[in-house]
């Protein structure tokens, strides 16, 4: 008896929402369905857009910093670091990265392994496939401590 009510603790706890799971020096988080879409089929057609991250004349930035897509659209980010520093890419609300940004400060080595983030290395390439499941306007940011605020973050526009 005991051990059944023990498994159904864990039970309960994993079909919590918001429970992650998470390695060190990383975290992950549930993206079944988020206010901004879902994790994409890399099996399926996706529209290609291209991200460049940079440092130019003491700010950081992503090229384009705006992009607009269709709701139910599947994108394919093909993410290029061309500057020197390491840099990521997290999709999310503004409220969400807003809020990450503030935990990355005080862990900075936080780094992502999540359907909606990446980080690269100076010089480095990544991809991330996202479903845009729902309209509104969403956020991408670098949330390294002080890129975002260094201007390195954009806008997603779902119509």
């Amino acid at each position: 008896m005991r051990s059944s009510s023990l498994v159904l603790s864990v039970i309960a706890a994993l079909a919590m929402p918001g429970a992650a799971l998470a390695g060190p020096g990383g975290h992950g988080h549930s993206h079944a369905d988020t206010a901004y879409g879902e994790p994409g089929d890399p099996k399926k057609p996706a529209r290609i857009v291209q991200i460049a991250m940079n440092e130019s004349d003491g700010k950081m930035l992503f090229i384009p910093d705006k992009i607009e897509v269709r709701r139910g659209e599947q994108i394919r980010f093909m993410l290029r670091n061309a500057g020197g520093q390491d840099h990521e890419f997290v999709l999310g609300t503004l409220e969400e990265n807003l809020k990450h940004g503030e935990e990355m400060k005080k862990n900075p080595d936080m780094e992502h392994d999540d359907p909606n983030s990446k980080r690269l290395a100076a010089k480095k390439t990544g991809e991330i496939v996202w479903k845009f499941t729902k309209a509104g306007t969403f956020d991408f940011s670098c949330l390294i401590p002080g890129h975002r605020e260094s201007g390195m973050f954009g806008t997603v526009i779902v119509k």
